[in-house]
């Protein structure tokens, strides 16, 4: 009995020692911050994590709702093992887990976007003993069309500089190949000249040796 009892107290204080050891860590959150979508569609609010501790069934991610012109946080979606989604409220069918744990993904996807999702959506993540850390924000932006961003500036330049080149290419080759066909015309030209030189010197020995046996 004093051993059982000797073994369990050895068992509790080396769990208590462990975890002592084991080094907590706050889990980072990564979003994009800032996202704009058109009125009607869908989008994706990426939300993606690092934790120290290894990912299993204790993990939980939270979304919630602030809105832009104030008023109460409200309840966007709840993962833990299983996805959650609201019961009620605005967010009711709209919204479906797109995340993936084992890639440390947290994200979901938003469907039929309205001008009053307007605001802050937040997304956290507790993967215990890692429970402490900043909680990730995207500031949503519904709009009618979406505006130019410099990602698609400098797309458009990049495409408007492999146009430019593929251009110079084209003109550079059609003049190379313009360049040869004027040799060859050239040269062939050279060549009947010459044809036609030889043929008159032919012609005129001709007539001067038949000009030296008539004399």
């Amino acid at each position: 009995m004093y051993g059982k009892s000797a073994t369990r107290a050895v068992l509790l204080l080396l769990g208590i020692q462990l975890t002592a050891l084991w080094p907590i860590a706050a889990v980072e959150i990564y979003t994009s911050r800032v996202l704009e979508a058109v009125n009607g569609t869908d989008a994706r609010l990426k939300c993606t994590f690092s934790s120290f501790a290894p990912v299993g069934d204790a993990l939980t991610v939270t979304w919630n709702f602030r809105p832009l012109d104030g008023g109460p946080e409200q309840f966007v979606f709840y993962y833990h093992i299983d996805p959650f989604q609201p019961m009620s409220g605005r967010f009711k069918d709209r919204v479906s887990w797109d995340g993936n744990p084992e890639r440390y993904d947290a994200s979901i996807f938003l469907w039929k976007l309205q001008f009053d999702d307007n605001g802050t959506y937040t997304c956290q993540v507790k993967n215990p003993p890692d429970v402490d850390g900043v909680i990730g924000e995207i500031r949503l932006s519904v709009v009618h069309t979406v505006r130019f961003s410099e990602i698609h500036f400098l797309a458009l330049a990049i495409g408007s500089a492999c146009a430019l080149m593929i251009i110079i290419v084209i003109v550079v080759v059609l003049f190379q190949h313009y360049r040869k066909k004027r040799w060859a015309e050239r040269a062939h030209k050279v060549v009947e000249i010459k044809s036609k030189e030889e043929e008159r010197l032919n012609q005129e020995k001709k007539v001067s040796v038949y000009l030296e046996d008539t004399d």
